[in-house]
């Protein structure tokens, strides 16, 4: 154990273990988990070459022989809790995508959600078995995001009870699902469905693409691997031409909306009902978000504590990185950061089962706001945890840019969250129309609940203009509810100002879709407003959840380090509102620089309580024993280029090269 680390733990100032806990739900929850994490680390059946020196082709098929493993032995265990095979899956994969997480995470959830009885009858059993192994086929090459344009059609045909399917363009082409290219067999497409000589829209049907013996393409069918990407070299995201392919009528999902044996279309109960899937997967996102910055912070604190550099003061050793002013800014606030995003993740979960109970018994009240929140909370934390990957990889100095350190990879696997599942900008755009739509139903004169009940008051705050200096400043920087106000108001000002904006394009006779473009700045910034607000209130009401004193302490402090920061990223918003005073943006970098040496005798230990074990980490730099350079030696010297002293370029290449010279 390196002596550096050790210094470290023996300066906490609260209970780790017990601080573990919070994080995981429960002494039962961590429990279980290092429980699930033991019989994979244990197992020599998951022992694996480090992908790092595989070859594409390589990496994909030791993925695939790992998820075969995963599947037996997760039923041996009888794990079928899904939170407990997500434990299970990301100790089998840690940090990466693999070649089943579509089957697992989207075909089976969309079946369960909206299959029939008789469906499920057919499809679920086969698909649980992997007998059929699925992946969810929604985007295409011309369109992602933007639902609505694609262009797959279903067309019944009542003579034989088929839909045809057709992707008729080239921008058609279904681009980029997981799992698409080798590893399925069935695809749920997403395609525009045509009965009786109308469109009804995007509809989801069970398309078979590989026989199910020799896993050939079936008719009809052009599948493949679309080449390699900035990651995920484990998946085989794949393309999928579909020429005339007729699956049976029952093949559509059809638990809400659907085709009678005539052709007559029957809708859904409800538009929102298909967003049950999209909202799960958004929700967990979130949880990613935290879990990913989690990761990051560790690997960048442990580092800082054993890496030393240069000199504080002249002659004396060179100090711990950790101890520079500088290196606390970057990292202490992302640290703080993480925590919050753990708990916004908590929330989110808790929220979509309770939501789901209520969808069950007919109840869709609230769908509209989760939908909107969990849009904006995709994008807001995985903006915010991308940006910080990077930050923690460029405080690791040089050594953070060598794979061995873990975070290049944790970068390239992590940045698609901001596009796949609805790219950022349009969710904040889509959380921005709810906010629109509140706002307008404020004026009109209703009242609102949940989370944007904040729109009610803000009839309230009007104030006449006047020098900020003449009014009395009622926040305290000290006081995370007061903070929670600020943050709140400042929230309703830019839904304001965005509003605004659209009533004064509509005055200038713009088009209602022309005043939305030209407002989308503003109508962003109040989403990610409305987002932070969201995360800063969240953060302050978990600490009252917590009873014990000294975690309590730690976490208060993180959670006013994560809110004063937030104001001095977005200090323009809080002055232009008449918010705070310029003194009080000054008196709050200086409150900052308070916080970070407060918490500086803890950061290692806050980052030892996300316990993450060293084979999920899989970081040289971020090693729980502290020992970076010997194994950093170690991981060099397992590199393919160095299996023979000599190169056998040199022969070829570099000794002819001298006798032309």
């Amino acid at each position: 154990m390196n002596p550096d680390i050790i210094k470290e733990r023996k300066n906490a100032t609260f209970d780790v273990e017990k601080l573990t806990f919070i994080l995981d739900g429960g002494a039962e929850k961590t429990q279980r988990r290092r429980e699930i994490e033991a019989l994979v680390f244990n197992d020599p059946d998951f022992n694996e070459e480090d992908p790092n020196f595989l070859s594409r082709s390589e990496r994909y098929s030791q993925a695939v022989r790992k998820s075969a493993e995963m599947i037996l032995k997760l039923r041996e265990y009888g794990i079928s809790d899904p939170e407990e095979i997500y434990f299970y899956k990301s100790s089998v994969h840690p940090g990466r995508p693999e070649p089943l997480d579509l089957h697992l995470g989207m075909f089976l959830p969309t079946m369960l959600n909206q299959a029939t009885e008789e469906q499920m009858d057919r499809f679920f059993m086969p698909a649980w078995n992997l007998k059929i192994i699925g992946t969810y086929a929604q985007t295409e090459i011309g369109h992602g995001t933007h639902l609505r344009g694609l262009e797959t059609t279903a067309t019944y045909d009542p003579a034989t009870q088929e839909f045809v399917l057709n992707t008729p363009t080239v921008s058609s082409i279904k681009w980029w699902p997981g799992g698409l290219g080798k590893t399925s067999n069935h695809a749920i497409v997403l395609a525009q469905l045509y009965t009786l000589g109308n469109c009804h829209g995007l509809h989801a049907f069970i398309v078979p693409i590989r026989d199910l013996t020799t896993h050939e393409p079936l008719p009809g069918i052009v599948v493949g691997d679309i080449g390699p990407k900035f990651g995920f070299n484990e998946i085989d995201n794949g393309f999928l031409k579909l020429e005339n392919v007729r699956i049976p009528r029952e093949n559509m999902l059809m638990k809400y909306a659907k085709v009678e044996p005539d052709g007559t279309y029957i809708k859904p109960p409800s538009t929102k009902l298909t967003y049950g899937t999209m909202v799960f997967i958004r929700s967990l996102i979130v949880g990613d978000s935290a879990r990913v910055l989690s990761k990051a912070c560790t690997i960048a604190i442990r580092y800082s504590a054993v890496r030393h550099q240069s000199e504080i003061r002249p002659g004396e050793p060179e100090p711990q990185i950790l101890d520079y002013q500088t290196q606390q800014y970057k990292l202490f606030p992302l640290l703080a950061m993480a925590y919050a995003f753990t708990f916004v993740g908590q929330y989110m979960r808790e929220t979509y089962h309770r939501i789901t109970e209520d969808i069950n018994q007919g109840n869709f009240n609230e769908l509209p706001e989760l939908h909107a929140l969990s849009a904006g909370l995709k994008a807001f934390t995985t903006w915010e945890a991308n940006s910080a990957i990077e930050v923690c990889r460029m405080s690791c100095g040089g050594h953070g840019y060598s794979r061995s350190s873990a975070l290049p990879d944790i970068y390239v696997e992590f940045t698609p969250t901001c596009t796949y599942e609805g790219e950022n900008t349009v969710m904040m755009l889509q959380t921005a129309r709810y906010l629109m739509k509140s706002y307008r139903q404020v004026k009109a004169g209703q009242q609102l609940s949940g989370i944007v009940s904040y729109l009610n008051e803000s009839a309230d705050w009007r104030v006449q203009p006047q020098p900020v200096a003449a009014r009395p400043t009622v926040v305290d920087i000290n006081d995370l509810n007061s903070l929670v106000e600020v943050y709140k108001r400042r929230a309703a000002f830019l839904v304001e100002v965005a509003a605004k904006s659209i009533q004064q394009e509509l005055q200038h006779r713009k088009s209602p879709e022309d005043a939305w473009n030209n407002s989308a700045i503003d109508l962003v910034r109040a989403s990610d407003a409305h987002c932070h607000y969201v995360v800063v209130k969240l953060f302050t009401d978990k600490l009252g959840e917590i009873s014990d004193t000294a975690i309590h302490s730690m976490l208060s402090t993180l959670a006013l380090l994560y809110t004063l920061y937030g104001v001095t990223k977005n200090s323009g918003d809080f002055l232009q509102a008449s918010l705070l005073s310029v003194p009080q943006v000054l008196q709050i970098s200086l409150r900052i620089k308070e916080l970070l040496a407060q918490l500086r005798p803890n950061a290692v230990p806050l980052v030892d309580a996300f316990d993450i074990h060293d084979r999920k980490l899989n970081s040289v730099l971020g090693r729980y024993d502290g020992n970076v350079y010997e194994h950093m030696f170690d991981w060099a010297r397992r590199s393919p280029l160095n299996a023979t002293e000599v190169h056998e370029s040199f022969h070829k290449y570099l000794k002819p090269l001298r006798s032309k010279l």
